[in-house]
């Protein structure tokens, strides 16, 4: 009996390290938000449509596909605002703020879709005006999923919208894309945490392993 609840707490463990590693090598294909201090690209910590920049600041997009906001791709090009407002005179009651918008690469595009050549645009707004309001001035059409992810840039992609992507690209099956706008979304907060799997094995495990003692003690 001892030998056979050994077995079956091992077996436990076998498809809950497999699940860790697919869950490693999943990644989300989507819109993420930065924002530049000096040369340098932070992952933003709130989505385009709460953040308020002020005038002069330079915020970017990228479409990519990754884990986490921990290896997202950042934003490419080394344009500052000078450069990118340069041709745009500040006016009282109004802000401007230097956008960086790059689609990413083929290898990040859906499938059947080609990304357009990165750009940049100076969104000159009203003063209290969101990243969101700042990027719809300069970039339309945007898409939005019904919990506010940014889905589309200037209609890039033409659908789809934080959808869950395995490695190298392909895509997954329906069970593996269930609810991964919400984790996208979570993403695009800056937040993680263990997945319902790894979660839910790890409570087999404990419960095993309590029954592999009670058998010891009993034999005892």
């Amino acid at each position: 009996m001892i030998r056979r609840v050994a077995v079956l707490f091992l077996a436990a463990l076998l498809p809950l390290s497999a699940g860790a590693g697919q869950a490693q090598a999943a990644g989300y294909r989507y819109w993420s938000f930065w924002e530049r201090n000096g040369s340098a690209w932070t992952y933003a910590t709130v989505g385009p449509s709460l953040a308020r920049p002020a005038d002069g600041d330079v915020q970017g997009f990228r479409f990519s596909v990754s884990e986490d906001s921990g290896d997202a791709a950042k934003p490419r090009g080394t344009a500052d605002f000078d450069t990118i407002c340069a041709k745009t005179p500040a006016e009282n009651g109004t802000k401007r703020v230097a956008l960086v918008i790059d689609f990413g690469t083929p290898a990040d595009a859906p499938s059947g879709e080609k990304p357009p050549a990165g750009r940049t645009a100076c969104a000159q707004v009203a003063e209290d005006a969101t990243t969101a309001e700042a990027l719809a001035s300069v970039a339309e059409p945007l898409r939005y999923d019904s919990n506010t992810l940014l889905c589309a840039i200037a209609g890039y992609p033409a659908k789809g919208c934080g959808e869950q992507v395995a490695t190298g690209g392909k895509e997954p099956s329906p069970a593996q894309t269930a609810e991964t706008a919400e984790e996208a979304s979570a993403q695009d907060d800056g937040g993680s945490g263990p997945s319902v799997g790894l979660v839910a094995g790890a409570a087999v495990v404990a419960v095993l392993g309590a029954a592999a003692v009670w058998q010891v003690r009993r034999r005892a």
